[in-house]
């Protein structure tokens, strides 16, 4: 298969039917189609050749929905870039990566002094937001305009489709190899599973473009010829008036997103009853979050998806059907296309209820680290992909994470996985959000530590907070010191930086928790 593939079969029996939304902007398939074959000419005109990688900076819009086509239509291969990185960060992705061609919008052509600076190959610029062209870049309505549409090159199969940086969450980030072939095997079996995406589908756009688990609702209701409703980013009044105007019935989520909408207070002024899958993922969420989401998306099947870039990106599902029958706090099972194994430090399975190390294959396993060799081969080996994410599978199949193997807290000799913690704490009323990490203790080792939260007007002590966890997990778990802050910090793709917030107690210590 091919990223291609659903715009030409919808341009084929649909060619009318709406495929963007974005503002007062509605394109059909038909024009659709003929802007994609033009921004590839465009592309190719520009010295772009087979293979070579083009790079997108923008904020989500219908153009960044062309680009994802464009670029594959003329036999390159796709490079999003994190909106949340620095011009250091951005730099480094460029360069590694061997990209010269960028396309950036409004929000982020100021930045390109420093890009170029930083990354002086950078050749070509592609303006593709709403305001005038800046000096030294082209504009993008212009080169559609002046170009004569080509042939889509079909790029496709293994060939690589798209280099995907990693979060940069420990060390340097890491280009994920992500086939053509990969990317379509991790979407069908979502449309298999009959849980993510269906016919007819109105997908909205929140989460960020270049992230994966976006990526995969993209692609699914591209392949379903469904419209893609975009907005430039997530805002929670935005979202809600997005879904209540073009009554969109799916879109996903990472539980930050899912806390400041349900908890704003102009959720009850919207009509959110068009949604009827409600995907989330990228990092755990609390039952009593789930508990309140549920009831402001009352209409909603919610799908839990656990994944990771390097599986493009889905593993395993949790059903709107498992999410009412209890299993909450479980990452779901093995989706249509995906085996899912735990296994021990030596490669072999453990037995039911055992916690190891969560491993998956399947077609949809990456092609590679970018230019790192070394590095594949630990993670992929003999074409299995070993997540770092310890957990357990129950006799049906269930998979439970309990941390990220490295973030394991050792108190007192004693294993403490932060999820199981974290859950528990945020079960308590006054808690809106909240991440544990194990941070020096001359007694224990390490102590379990909670960064907290509190819901608006709310105040928590380290006493109610140890007591209410007590109530709910060993008295050993329960957190020993807490902060309060204002918000956790997370990265472009919405996960929790444990990494930041250990920073502080363990940076001037000979031991670190990384």
């Amino acid at each position: 298969m091919y990223l291609t593939q659903g715009l030409h079969r919808a341009a084929q029996q649909t060619p009318d039917a709406v495929m963007t939304i974005f503002g007062d902007r509605t394109r059909t398939f038909r024009e659709g189609l003929d802007r994609v074959a033009r921004l590839a000419s465009a592309l190719r005109d520009l010295g772009v050749g087979d293979g070579d990688r083009v790079a997108i900076l923008g904020l989500n819009s219908d153009r960044y929905h062309e680009y994802l086509l464009a670029v594959p239509w003329a036999n390159a291969v796709l490079n999003p870039v994190n909106i949340r990185w620095s011009p250091a960060e951005i730099s480094y992705s460029l360069r590694d990566s061997g990209t010269t061609v960028l396309l950036v919008d409004d929000a982020f052509a100021p930045m390109l002094p420093a890009l170029r600076q930083e990354h002086p190959e950078l050749a070509t610029v592609i303006h593709c937001g709403e305001g005038p062209t800046p000096e030294g870049m082209l504009g993008y309505e212009e080169l559609i305009a002046a170009a004569a549409p080509i042939a889509d090159a079909r790029r496709g199969g293994d060939a690589l489709a798209g280099v995907f940086y990693t979060g940069g969450t420990t060390g340097f980030p890491k280009g994920v190899m992500l086939s053509h072939t990969n990317i379509a095997t991790s979407a069908l079996g979502g449309v298999a599973s009959g849980e993510l995406f269906t016919p007819g589908v109105r997908f909205l756009h929140a989460a960020p473009m270049f992230h994966l688990a976006d990526l995969a609702g993209w692609y699914g209701t591209l392949l379903l010829g469904g419209t893609h409703v975009m907005i430039p980013a997530f805002d929670p009044v935005a979202t809600m008036a997005a879904i209540e105007t073009h009554r969109v019935t799916g879109t996903v989520l990472v539980p930050v997103m899912i806390q400041l909408l349900v908890d704003h207070p102009a959720v009850a002024e919207h009509d959110l009853s068009s949604v009827r899958q409600l995907m989330y993922g990228a990092s755990p969420i609390s039952a009593a979050l789930l508990e309140r989401a549920m009831k402001a998306f009352s209409a909603a099947g919610f799908v839990q998806a656990y994944g990771m870039t390097e599986l493009a990106p889905i593993a395993t599902l949790l059903g709107a059907a498992d999410h009412l029958a209890g299993h909450l706090r479980s990452a779901g099972r093995a989706m249509p296309h995906s085996e899912v194994v735990i296994m021990d430090p030596d490669g072999n399975e453990v037995p039911r209820g055992t916690v190891g190390e969560i491993v998956v294959g399947g077609a949809h396993v990456m092609l590679g680290y970018w230019n790192r060799p070394e590095e594949t081969a630990a993670a992929v080996r003999d074409g299995w992909m070993h997540t770092g994410d310890g957990g357990y599978m129950d006799e049906q199949g269930y998979v439970y994470i309990v941390d990220r193997i490295k973030d394991m807290i050792v108190s007192g000799g004693e294993n403490v996985y932060s999820a199981e913690v974290e859950n528990a704490v945020a079960a308590h009323p006054a808690v809106a959000a909240c991440a544990v990490i194990g941070v020096p203790d001359q007694d224990w080792g390490e102590r379990v530590h909670a960064v907290i939260v509190c819901q608006p007007g709310r105040q928590v002590t380290v006493e109610e907070i140890r007591a209410h966890a007590k109530n709910l997990i060993a008295g050993y778990k329960a957190p020993r010191t807490i902060d309060v802050v204002t918000a956790l910090p997370v990265s472009g793709a919405g996960k929790i930086l444990k990494r930041d917030l250990r920073k502080q107690y363990w940076d001037a210590d000979a031991r670190q928790v990384n």
